[in-house]
């Protein structure tokens, strides 16, 4: 999976089509990512303790992560590139512009 936790990315597909956030969870084995602010579902939540009060709480929910595109700083949503330098290291870029990520 190229994406990581704290990337910007754009939702392409589903009910939140076109929002822009950052990637708060990864599951790589799933394939599927939690996005800050997209998929909310209400959850009823158990009051644990004195501290914690219960109630419907909204939760973000995992989504694929093929619904979502990376977001360059300079020309918007893209796919991920790859190049290498000269001491052998991997670095993620952009595949319009070909600037880092």
């Amino acid at each position: 999976m190229k994406l990581r936790s704290g990337d910007t990315v754009m939702v392409i597909a589903g009910k939140d089509i076109g929002k822009e956030s950052k990637i708060a969870k990864v599951f790589p084995k799933a394939n599927r990512i939690i996005v800050e602010g997209v998929a909310t579902a209400k959850r009823h939540q158990r009051a644990t303790g004195e501290a914690n009060t219960g109630g419907i709480i909204d939760k973000d929910m995992p989504i694929n992560a093929s619904n979502v595109m990376i977001v360059c700083k300079e020309c918007g949503p893209t796919k991920i590139g790859a190049r290498f330098d000269d001491e052998g290291k991997k670095y993620r870029v952009c595949r319009k512009c070909g600037s880092d990520l």
